[in-house]
């Protein structure tokens, strides 16, 4: 009798699921296998080696943690193994219909509020669904591995494995360097843009909001006028993004033609200089600060994918702005319309009409600037043609964007550099001659077409080219994002300019130098349009802080400012 009793207390128990409890050895022999799956298929997918390690690691510390608290290896392996290769599956999702992969602030983002929820169901439903499948399918397999797992590993084990992988994953972190700022557009490095994200995640909610805001602001609600009040017609604008444009004269050992100079001059013959917040890539940040009016450092570390994350939550933008006053706005942009998500971004800040890369016809990224002012020369004329309504045209060149070692049109002849410039340099300057070139007849046709028309035009360089890293004192081995600069370096000066055909903008009393969030106030005041209450403030402060924003000696004026705008509900800041 014993000895059967022995015989059945010998034998694993069943589980929840009908199956028997599988042996000690049997279940670590199945987590060493799940965990090899997972290495073989990440391993040299995620980069290098520092930032495969970097991820190995992190998994296998979460792994891990997961035993520490539950004592059971297999579990711990397939949970974590499952919720890898969820996020694997999200990322890849999400980087082929947003240009973006996968954050950690993505979990609080879309799974806050039901508007973004619906806007994942509506607009992404099969993705959607799929994401969720493979979620359900990892907790469910978790769960039966938890049934399953007969091994019981002892907490002092469990937490001495959390430390050494969790010091490996700081090792490798550390090897791998900070995050770039356009990582999260890497094909592949899924879980370690994900792992990475994290610490800015847990800033912004530890702040409780994405934007930078003093705690209380004193002053009424800004409020947004209904409509713009114009007596008169007031003139078209012509708003240029010149891509990798900043003005040579920066650098004064530099040789170059010096007829460039005047490309960077406006009307009233000054050269107008802008300080912008990105160096050699990511004009996406000053696309932000412009048509938001906001500092894109004021986001913290979250600032790499503002568009997407503030894609309906600004209001009271500049293209808003000049729709209450009547304009049609326009962008005329190079790039497909989903870049970095930006055509949800365009459109929640009043900019409905995109016409991108193959609405424009181009066969490539960056055809000459001459072939975008085409397009926008003859959407202007049928407008005109057609409508009283003034227009608002943003347009977007790249003929000046890197690489720059290959010759751009080298049937054109132009001048570079002078004897002993850097290639690159040579380079740029060929393609800024070619601008200038295609600029000037630009404004000729404009004068040419439309005789009875005011135009208001306004050019801005977004961010340096990559190849001034060497006038800066960098290696020319570094790439942009390598490049480390303080925020008052000539590396992020470019330039802005105010012109008028058949219109003359008034003066406008503004400092040497401005930021980039007022370059939008700037305008409306150059296009002589009524000012709403929060760009009346960011006048004020555009005078107060002598051009600066986000670092303005009277800092306090700058978050009590942000704080106004998000209790005016112009901002949501969550």
């Amino acid at each position: 009798m014993a000895d059967q009793s022995a015989g059945r207390l010998a034998q694993p128990s069943r589980t929840t699921f009908g199956l028997r409890q599988l042996q000690p050895a049997t279940a670590c022999a199945a987590s060493a296998a799940v965990a090899l799956a997972v290495l073989a298929l990440r391993w040299g997918t995620e980069g290098g080696p520092a930032t495969s390690v970097f991820a190995i690691a992190t998994c296998l510390a979460l792994a891990a943690s997961v035993v520490l608290l539950t004592r059971r290896l297999l579990f711990g392996t397939v949970l974590v193994a499952g919720l890898a290769l969820s996020i694997v599956l999200g990322s890849a999702i999400k980087l082929k219909k947003m240009n973006m992969v996968m954050h950690a602030y993505d979990l609080l983002f879309y799974l806050s509020s039901w508007s973004t929820v619906t806007y994942l169901w509506y607009d992404y439903r099969r993705y959607f669904v799929t994401i969720l499948a493979a979620l359900l399918g990892a907790l469910l397999a978790s769960a039966i591995a938890f049934q399953l797992d007969g091994s019981r590993v002892p907490r002092r084990h469990a937490a001495l494995a959390v430390v050494l992988f969790a010091t490996a994953a700081y090792g490798a972190a550390i090897a791998k360097g900070e995050r770039r700022h356009t990582e999260f557009a890497y094909a592949g490095q899924y879980l370690t843009y994900f792992f990475s994200s994290w610490p800015e995640t847990i800033e912004t909610l530890w702040r409780g909001q994405l934007l930078e805001a003093a705690l209380r602001a004193p002053g009424p609600p800004l409020r947004v006028p209904a409509h713009c009040g114009m007596a008169a017609k007031p003139p078209h604008i012509v708003l240029i993004h010149q891509e990798s444009v900043v003005p040579p004269g920066y650098f004064p050992g530099l040789e170059y033609d010096r007829s460039l100079d005047s490309h960077f001059e406006s009307d009233d013959g000054k050269l107008h200089k802008l300080r912008v917040e990105t160096y050699g890539g990511a004009s996406w940040l000053t696309e932000f600060s412009l048509l938001a009016g906001i500092s894109t450092y004021s986001l913290g570390g979250m600032r790499s994918f503002v568009q997407l994350l503030m894609a309906g939550k600004v209001h009271d933008t500049l293209p808003q702005t000049l729709a209450r006053c009547g304009y049609r706005n326009v962008v005329l942009y190079p790039m497909l319309r989903n870049f970095v998500s930006n055509d949800r971004f365009y459109a929640s800040i009043g900019l409905p009409e995109i016409f991108d890369l193959r609405d424009q016809g181009a066969t490539t990224v960056n055809e000459r600037d001459s072939f975008y002012y085409g397009n926008a020369l003859d959407e202007m004329e049928r407008h005109i043609a057609r409508s009283e309504k003034p227009l608002f045209t943003y347009i977007q060149t790249m003929s000046t964007h890197w690489p720059y070692d290959t010759t751009y049109l080298p049937a054109e002849t132009v001048p570079g550099g002078g004897p002993g410039t850097h290639p690159e340099m040579h380079e740029y300057l060929r393609r800024l001659a070619l601008a200038k070139r295609d600029y000037d007849v630009l404004k000729a046709e404009i004068a040419r077409r439309f005789p009875g028309e005011p135009i208001l035009i306004v050019r801005y360089g977004d961010h340096h080219p990559v190849s001034t890293r060497m006038l800066l004192g960098f290696d020319e081995s570094l790439e942009a994002e390598d490049v480390e600069l303080e925020k008052d370096s000539v590396g992020f000066l470019t330039y802005y300019t105010i012109e008028g055909v058949n219109y003359r903008p008034p003066e406008l009393p503004v400092p040497d130098t401005v930021d980039i969030p007022y370059l939008g106030t700037i305008l409306l005041e150059a296009a002589r349009l009524p000012l709403s209450e929060a760009y009346r403030e960011r006048k004020r402060l555009l005078s107060l802080c002598e051009g600066r924003y986000y670092t303005c000696p009277e800092r306090g004026e700058i978050l009590r400012f942000h704080r106004r705008l998000i209790d005016s509900g112009l901002v949501e800041a969550r």
